[in-house]
């Protein structure tokens, strides 16, 4: 089975395949950066890091392209609250982001455009709009003239009085169309501005994405996404900018991701309903939010709760014990299995069923799914190891690799990854070791009693000493 994705462009499930082969060009929206993201945020940037390593799995050469929005009204605003420039901001929260991203396990953009780095490219790309009668300019400001664009609502299938029924948008007399929209900005009093043919400004939030998505991939994208609610207007305007300049398609593939939810509302900074993903990695194992976004089809809707992320937290635990004890088995010397015929069996159903979860519009709760099926089998025949079995170890380290590489996909492959508490731990086993070895079997007891109130079991094998923690 090949890749389908649904495309909210056609509002079909489609096979993917890219404008160029073996290549794939993938844009996502990145955080606009006066602020930490919340892990509403997080979502569309958990998953679509997801997508983009299942992408390079299936062997594509992906250029990922992730912006951060540097200079918008929020930024401004942000800046003169804290009494520093915005340049300051930006940098401040760009930061912020890597780490809290890379906590997540969300891998760095094969490159990280900011808007202010591409006012050339924005200038090029409103001028080229202005050319060809879709623009006009009004006392510094540039317009999008949506009226001239028969193509405008096509991603979300309304045409203009529809949208505008059901839109927020400013009154300004100056417009043509209550939907026109800023291509760039005439500079206010004490505004960062740049020199433009227009007058000093600065670009709108819409073009930079247009901007940098064709400079970087060009005139024709094969992926773009983001979270439901940039379908209208980011989106929109996104398409009619583009390609009132080009003539040519600007994405081939429009994904996009279901709301966070907490008490049934989407979770945003306006309604105050959010928690940073700062915040809640502090209280929760970054790999249980990772595994708590992953747990539902990307397109549908997922409650946040405290329970959610215990329940995730515990899903996380059971990968990291069936990780550490399957690297035990395969690494412990002269060990093995008798199972082996088993363990193919359930490396090539695991391998067939987890792609075909993923090939089908990215189900990654159904990945998941395989995934905690081979916890289970992995769990059931490590308890039957025996000593000195060598093709059943050649076949358990072929299922240890098989797991690492599925875990690798789903961004959860740093279960090994010692923490603080995990160093603590072994040196208290290596501890009740060394004591069982000099016959000190109180104190050996005592460690044990110790490790048991701390929710830490010992398993006692021929080849050393296991630990896991409680679920």
């Amino acid at each position: 089975m090949a890749l389908t994705l649904y495309n909210d462009l056609t509002r079909t499930k489609e096979p993917f395949v890219p404008l160029h082969p073996g290549k794939v060009g993938f844009y996502a929206c990145g955080p606009t950066v006066y602020d930490y993201f919340h892990i509403g945020n997080a979502r569309p940037f958990i998953v679509f890091d997801v997508l983009r390593r299942y992408l390079e799995h299936c062997g594509y050469d992906v250029t990922f392209v992730q912006n951060f929005t540097d200079i918008d009204d929020k930024m401004i605003t942000r800046a003169r609250e804290l009494g520093i420039s915005v340049s300051e901001l930006a940098e401040r929260f760009i930061e912020a982001y890597r780490e809290d991203a890379a906590a997540l396990g969300i891998r760095p953009a094969t490159v990280h455009p900011l808007a202010t780095e591409h006012v050339a490219e924005i200038i090029r790309l409103i001028e080229g709009i202005l050319e060809k009668g879709h623009g006009y300019v009004v006392d510094g400001d540039v317009y999008f003239d949506v009226q001239s664009f028969p193509g405008y609502g096509k991603l979300l299938r309304q045409d203009l009085d529809e949208l505008l029924s059901g839109a927020r948008v400013e009154v300004d007399p100056r417009k043509k169309h209550p939907l026109d929209f800023a291509l760039w900005k005439a500079q206010k009093p004490g505004e960062p501005a740049w020199d433009s043919p227009w007058g000093p400004g600065r670009p709108g939030w819409h073009i930079e994405c247009s901007a940098m998505a064709t400079k970087y991939l060009g005139e024709t994208a094969d992926i773009h996404s983001g979270g439901s609610d940039l379908v209208f207007p980011h989106h929109e305007n996104e398409i009619a900018q583009a390609e009132a300049a080009t003539g040519k398609p600007f994405v081939r593939f429009w994904i996009h991701n279901g709301y966070l939810l907490i008490d049934q509302e989407k979770m945003s900074k306006s309604l105050g309903n959010f928690l940073t993903a700062r915040e809640a990695r502090k209280r929760f194992h970054p790999l249980a939010i990772r595994l708590f976004m992953l747990s539902a089809h990307y397109r549908s809707p997922i409650s946040f709760s405290e329970d959610a992320l215990v329940q995730a937290a515990a899903g996380v635990e059971r990968l990291r014990n069936c990780w550490r004890d399957l690297r035990a088995s395969v690494t412990a010397e002269a060990n093995g299995t008798n199972l082996d015929q088993t363990l193919r069996e359930t490396v090539r159903i695991a391998e067939e069923q987890f792609r075909k979860e993923l090939d089908d519009d990215f189900n990654t709760a159904g990945a998941l799914g395989v995934v905690f099926s081979v916890v289970k089998t992995v769990n059931t025949h490590l308890k039957a190891c025996t000593a000195a079995d060598v093709e059943g170890l050649a076949e358990a380290e072929r299922f240890f690799r098989l797991v690492e590489d599925i875990m690798g996909v789903l961004g959860i492959d740093d279960m090994e990854r010692p923490s603080e508490d995990d160093a603590a731990i072994d040196a208290l086993v290596a501890e009740r070791r060394d004591a069982r070895q000099r016959k000190d079997f109180a104190r050996a007891d005592a460690i044990r009693a110790e490790l048991e109130m701390k929710g830490i079991i010992l398993e006692d094998a021929s080849e050393g000493t296991r630990w896991k923690r409680k679920l």
